[in-house]
C-alpha cells in the first residue's frame, strides 16, 4: 500500500486539528469567557459596568475599584517570594555536580531570555482570570548571526527561552482528556498566536485575505478583520519501531533499526555473514512531540519533532476545580464582582442625588418673573439684599400681591442606599480580604502580634503561590527534557548563574578521570536524570536583609570571639550598597575558609590552588613520591595489558572475517580457538586505590 504524500498527510493533520479545537472550544468557551470578563473588570476601566449599559444609560456611573487592590496585594506577596527551580539526583546523591551545573545553566536561560516576565504575566492573569501560562522554546545563541551558506542549522549552537503567553485563557487550549493539574498527562495543544495581517504577510508570504471566516468555525473566528490568527499546535507522538536485535560469536549485542535495512540491503546478509544470530527484537516506546504551524485554511509549516518529550508549555491557575466532568478556573475577582457592582451602583446614585440642588428654589409664573430674570440668575453671586418679583392680576384686573406658588425640595437620600452601601463593603472584605488591617498596626505593637496580623493577612494568597510553584516545577520538567537534546555538545561553554547570584561557566562534556581512575565526562547533561523541585521563599534582596538584620542582632549577645568573626562576616557578606563588592567578596571568602558556608566550584578551586601552593613537609613529600611511583608502575602494567588485549581483537578479527569461507564441520573448531585466546591475557595490576578484578581482561 503506497504512503500518502506529504499535502495529503498534512491536510489530513490540518482536518484533525481543526476538529480537535472546535470540540474544545465548545466545551470551555462559557467558562473562558467567564476569565476573560473577570481580567477586564479587574483593569479595564469601564467594564465594570458592562451587561448593565441599557440600565443605567445615561446616568452616572462611578467605579470604586477595589479588586484591583486586593489583586495587587497577591501579586506583590508573590514577588516577594520568588519560586527557584532545583534539581536533585534521584538516588539521593549530596553535592551532585550534575544537579549543580543543571541549575546553574538553568538560571542563565531564565535571566537571559528574561523569564520573569512570562511568570508574572501568568501569575497575574491567574489571579485577575483564573488562568495563565507560558511556553519554553529553543532558539539560537545569536539570532542575529543567520550564519553562512555552508553553515548547517544544525551545527548552530541553541539555548532555551522562556516566552510569554498573553491573555491564556482565550489563547490557550488543552486535550480535553487531561486530567493533571501540570497538563502533564496531554496528548495535544493549542496555543494561538494574534498578529496582524502586514506581519503574518512578512513571516508566510501568504496572503491571510483570502482565508474563508466561517466554515465549521462558529465558535472561534480564527482570522477577524483586524488581526490574523496562528495556532501552534502540539501533538505527542509515540514511535513503537521494532528494534532488531543481533547476538556475535563473541557475545556482542548490536541493534538496528528497521529505517537502517531500508537504506543498506546489505546490512542483514554482512551481519549473518560474520556469525551473527537474530534474537528475539524489542519494541521501545519512545515519546516525542510535534509541532505544526495552522491558520484556518491549512498547514502553513511542519515543525518537525522539537527538542525534548515534553509538551514545552506551562499552565499555572488560580483555582483549579472539576465540575459535572468539566475543568473550571477561576480567579480572585468572581465571586467578589456582584459586590463590587452593587457598591457602584450604591455610590453613583448618590452621587446622581448630590448632583441635585440642596436648596429649596420658588416656583414663580412667567409673569412674575419677567424683567427680573438677571437678579434671579445671579443671585448666588452678587448676594442681592432682597430678590423682585411683578405682582399679579385676578380675572377682573385687579392687583393681588402673591408670592411663589410653591418650593422645591431637597432630595431625600434613601435609607437603604447607605445600608445597602455598608452591606457591600462587608462583602468586599469578606471575600477579598481587609488589608486596611495591615495599615491600622501602630510602632508599639508587639512584633509577634504583628508577624500574627500579617500572616492572616497573606494566607489569601497561599493557594495562588502554591499552584505557581508547581507551574513551575513541571516547567524545569520541560527544561530538563529538552537541554537534554540540546546541551549535547562536547566542550561547549554555557553561561552560567550559580545559588549566590554570581556568574560561572558550565563546560559540556569535560573530560576528567573519575574516582576509579578512569576517563569520565564531567556535565554531561544528557543522561541528566534528576527529579525537579522547588523553593519557594523571600526574595534573594529581602533574604539578605533579613540575613543582616538578623546577625546584627545577634552580636551584642554573643561572647564567642569567632561566633562573633562569623555573624559580623555573615552581615558584611550580605550587604547591598556601592563599593561594596570587593569587601562582599571577601567576607564570603572568609566564611568558606572557616567552615560556615559551602564553597562554590570557583571557590573551591582557589582553596586547593591555595593549597598546593603551600610547601609540603619531608614525610609528605616521600609519601608523594612513593604513590606517583607506584602509580607509573601501574600504568605500566596496563598498557602492555592493553596492547596484550589489542593482540588478541585484532586475532579474533581476522578469525571472524574467515568464517564466511568455513563450511560448517570447521566452524565450530575455529570458534573453539578463538574462545581459548581469553586464556591467553593475563589479569592487569590494578591502580592504586582499585578493588582487585576490576579492568580484567574477561571484561
Amino acid at each position: 500500500m503506497a504512503r500518502p504524500t506529504k499535502e495529503a498527510r498534512l491536510s489530513a493533520v490540518h482536518e484533525e486539528a481543526l476538529r480537535a479545537f472546535n470540540a474544545i472550544q465548545s466545551a470551555m468557551l462559557d467558562e473562558r469567557r467567564k476569565c476573560l470578563e473577570d481580567r477586564r473588570f479587574s483593569v479595564i476601566r469601564g467594564a465594570q459596568w458592562e451587561g448593565l449599559e441599557r440600565q443605567f444609560e445615561n446616568k452616572p456611573r462611578f467605579e470604586i475599584n477595589k479588586t484591583r487592590r486586593s489583586v495587587d496585594r497577591i501579586i506583590d506577596e508573590y514577588r516577594n517570594n520568588r519560586i527557584g527551580v532545583s534539581f536533585e539526583s534521584k538516588d539521593g546523591t549530596p553535592d551532585d555536580k550534575l544537579a549543580d551545573a543543571c541549575a546553574s545553566v538553568h538560571r542563565s536561560d531564565e535571566r537571559d531570555s528574561t523569564a520573569e516576565e512570562a511568570y508574572d504575566n501568568a501569575f497575574d492573569e491567574a489571579v485577575s482570570g483564573g488562568i495563565g501560562g507560558w511556553r519554553l522554546r529553543a532558539r539560537y545563541a545569536d539570532e542575529d548571526d543567520e550564519g553562512g551558506e555552508d553553515d548547517a542549522d544544525e551545527a548552530r549552537p541553541q539555548r532555551i527561552c522562556f516566552e510569554i503567553i498573553p491573555d491564556a485563557d482565550s489563547c490557550l487550549f488543552w486535550d480535553l482528556n487531561s486530567r493533571r493539574q501540570d497538563k502533564s498527562d496531554a496528548r495535544f495543544c493549542f496555543v494561538l498566536v494574534p498578529m496582524t495581517r502586514d506581519e503574518y504577510k512578512r513571516r508566510y508570504n501568504d496572503d491571510p485575505a483570502t482565508w474563508p471566516k466561517g466554515v465549521s468555525r462558529s465558535e472561534f473566528d480564527w482570522a477577524p478583520a483586524d488581526q490574523v490568527i496562528v495556532a501552534e499546535y502540539y501533538l505527542v507522538e509515540d514511535s513503537g519501531e521494532t528494534i532488531r536485535m543481533f547476538r556475535g560469536l563473541d557475545g556482542e549485542t548490536v541493534e538496528h533499526a528497521a529505517a537502517e535495512f531500508e537504506a543498506d540491503e546489505e546490512l542483514e546478509r554482512t551481519l549473518l555473514a560474520t556469525g551473527f544470530e537474530e534474537i528475539e527484537p524489542r519494541k521501545p516506546k519512545r515519546r516525542r512531540v510535534h509541532k505544526y504551524l495552522l491558520n484556518g485554511q491549512r498547514v502553513i509549516e511542519d515543525c518537525g519533532l522539537i527538542a525534548g518529550r515534553q509538551i514545552p508549555v506551562v499552565v499555572t491557575y488560580g483555582h483549579r476545580a472539576f465540575v459535572d466532568g468539566r475543568e473550571r478556573c477561576w480567579g480572585h475577582i468572581r465571586f467578589a464582582k456582584d459586590a463590587q457592582r452593587i457598591l457602584n451602583m450604591v455610590l453613583s446614585k448618590l452621587g446622581e442625588l448630590c448632583a441635585m440642588s440642596s436648596i429649596e428654589k420658588p416656583i414663580l409664573t412667567p409673569e412674575q418673573i419677567a424683567g427680573h430674570q438677571n437678579m434671579w440668575a445671579t443671585d448666588n453671586i452678587q448676594n442681592w439684599a432682597y430678590l423682585l418679583i411683578n405682582p399679579t392680576t385676578d380675572a377682573a384686573g385687579n392687583t393681588v400681591n402673591s408670592g411663589p406658588l410653591a418650593y422645591t425640595k431637597s432630595p431625600a437620600v434613601p435609607q437603604a442606599l447607605s445600608s445597602l452601601a455598608l452591606l457591600a463593603q462587608d462583602a468586599l472584605k469578606d471575600i477579598l480580604g481587609n488589608p486596611q488591617e495591615a495599615e491600622k498596626m501602630i510602632s508599639h505593637v508587639a512584633g509577634k502580634t504583628a508577624e500574627i496580623l500579617q500572616t492572616v493577612l497573606d494566607k489569601q494568597a497561599y493557594i495562588y503561590i502554591e499552584n505557581m510553584a508547581k507551574a513551575i516545577r513541571r516547567s524545569g520538567q520541560i527544561w530538563l527534557s529538552m537541554a537534554r537534546e540540546i546541551y549535547s555538545q562536547p566542550g561547549r561553554k554555557l553561561k552560567g548563574i550559580t545559588r549566590l547570584n554570581t556568574l560561572t561557566q558550565v563546560e559540556l562534556l569535560k573530560p576528567v578521570l573519575g574516582a576509579d581512575g578512569r576517563p569520565t565526562a564531567e556535565n554531561d547533561l544528557t543522561r541528566a536524570a534528576l527529579d525537579v523541585s522547588v523553593d519557594v521563599g523571600p526574595s534573594s534582596a529581602t533574604r539578605r536583609q533579613a540575613a543582616v538584620q538578623a546577625s546584627t542582632a545577634m552580636l551584642p549577645v554573643v561572647e564567642d570571639p569567632e561566633t562573633k568573626v562569623v555573624l559580623s562576616s555573615v552581615a558584611l557578606a550580605n550587604m547591598d550598597g556601592e563599593g561594596l563588592e570587593g569587601p562582599r567578596k571577601w567576607a564570603r571568602l572568609k566564611l568558606v575558609r572557616m567552615g560556615a558556608e559551602k564553597p562554590t566550584p570557583e571557590e573551591a578551586q582557589q582553596l586547593k590552588a591555595e593549597a598546593q601552593g603551600q610547601q609540603p613537609s619531608a614525610a609528605d613529600q616521600y609519601a608523594l613520591a612513593a604513590a606517583r611511583e607506584s602509580e607509573a608502575k601501574a600504568v605500566q602494567a596496563a598498557a602492555q595489558t592493553e596492547k596484550i588485549r589489542a593482540d588478541v581483537d585484532k586475532v579474533k578479527a581476522d578469525t571472524i572475517a574467515t568464517l564466511a569461507d568455513v563450511d560448517l564441520s570447521r566452524r565450530q573448531a575455529a570458534i573453539d580457538a578463538v574462545e581459548s585466546l581469553h586464556g591467553m591475557i593475563p589479569a592487569p595490576t590494578p591502580l592504586p586505590g582499585q578493588p582487585p578484578g576490576l579492568g580484567s581482561a574477561q571484561e
